[in-house]
């Protein structure tokens, strides 16, 4: 039961009511530059895609540079339950939410009333006595996700001198590098000290199972040297973890991430399978779409290229045999076509495309170092 959280039904007035409130609520955020450019979730253009680079590059500039690379990687336990709403309150009044603004924000917090409504097993419903909701802010609003960014906006004000912090919503992750063994340890303790005290100061706590530390290193590196000498506090120290939905090891090979894909294909597959001989092609189309193809292509511009991937690949092709109900041995080369389907190392190229096409900022131009033609 710990992992189930209330959400709030709205009325389409509330809905409508609060997504005036957020867009300018937002239009004062950004008017003013006030959310923190670490902050990737709920914001406009900015993905797990975004996120996910930046984390990738900055370990493998550290690795590169040969400094020593760790992150810590965050979990706020019911981070949206435990907002505190006079601390909200009050941050919300130093970024400029006053006066009439202010009373608004404050009524939409205090005072509210909530009741949990549930169908047992006879589908007979079963309603609680209305209780007063303390602290939080509602899932399920149009809101709520923007109070809860405004909520956490300080916090990488005060690792980001020691430290690279990467925030998406309530996952929080921070990245130290050092090519110093001795300081790479005492900058990650310091860390996540400052950490610790600032979850502690707003009222939150951290989700002990889902935070880990792990120390990226390359291929041939020893990962045991310096475990000894982090500090007792840390978190559970790991060579894998998850992160927005990518399963990330201690030398970026993807190898864990195309374990668990390998599992979760094999089940659609059979699926599939299963399902072919009661369903028209196009709908069989649409499942694989839905089932196969989403989960494939899901962070492929950071595994795509992996020694590993081609296991992947040969699932596709698996699953569009099945599809088409030829043999094993058939080969898949007309199947794309006929089914309009990308193959992997297409869909590899076409995410690359996309994220470079709208991320151009982040990459340097040939025109950044010379303006010599180097072509006769």
């Amino acid at each position: 039961m710990n992992n189930y959280r209330p959400i709030s039904l709205l009325t389409s007035f509330s809905k409508i009511f609060e997504k005036v409130l957020q867009r300018r609520l937002l239009n004062h955020l950004t008017e003013h530059n006030i959310l923190v450019k670490e902050q990737y979730a709920f914001r406009t253009n900015l993905k797990t895609d975004n996120s996910t680079y930046h984390l990738t590059n900055e370990i493998l500039k550290g690795l590169n540079d040969n400094k020593m690379v760790g992150a810590i990687f965050c979990d706020l336990e019911k981070a949206f339950d435990c907002v505190n709403h006079k601390i909200l309150l009050t941050k919300l009044k130093f970024y400029g939410i006053t006066d009439n603004h202010y009373k608004l924000y404050k009524s939409y917090l205090i005072n509210h009333y909530q009741k949990t409504l549930l169908y047992n097993k006879n589908g007979n419903i079963i309603t609680s006595a209305r209780s007063k909701v303390k602290q939080g802010v509602p899932q399920g609003s149009v809101l709520g996700p923007l109070l809860f960014l405004i909520y956490i906006n300080d916090l990488p004000k005060f690792v980001n001198e020691k430290s690279v912090p990467i925030l998406f919503a309530d996952d929080t992750s921070i990245l130290v590098s050092h090519p110093n063994p001795v300081e790479f340890c005492n900058t990650i303790n310091t860390v996540f000290q400052i950490l610790s005290d600032w979850i502690q100061n707003n009222l939150l706590s951290l989700n002990l199972d889902k935070t880990h530390f792990i120390r990226f290193v390359t291929k041939n590196k020893n990962l045991t040297e310096l475990n000894s000498k982090f500090d007792n506090k840390l978190p559970p120290i790991t060579t894998t973890t998850k992160f927005l939905g990518l399963t990330v090891n201690c030398s970026l090979t993807w190898t864990n991430h195309i374990d668990f894909l390998t599992k979760k294909l094999s089940k659609t597959c059979y699926l599939i399978r299963n399902i072919k001989p009661y369903l028209s092609i196009s709908t069989l189309r649409m499942v694989y779409h839905s089932l196969f193809h989403s989960v494939m292509s899901f962070g492929i511009m950071f595994w795509g290229n992996s020694p590993y991937s081609p296991i992947i690949f040969k699932m596709q092709k698996r699953v569009l045999r099945i599809l088409e109900g030829v043999g094993y041995r058939d080969s898949c080369r007309e199947l794309f076509k006929e089914l309009k389907i990308l193959t992997l190392s297409s869909q590899y190229i076409l995410s690359l495309l996309l994220f470079v096409t709208q991320n151009r900022g982040l990459f340097v131009s040939n025109s950044s170092f010379h303006n010599f033609d180097t072509r006769q």
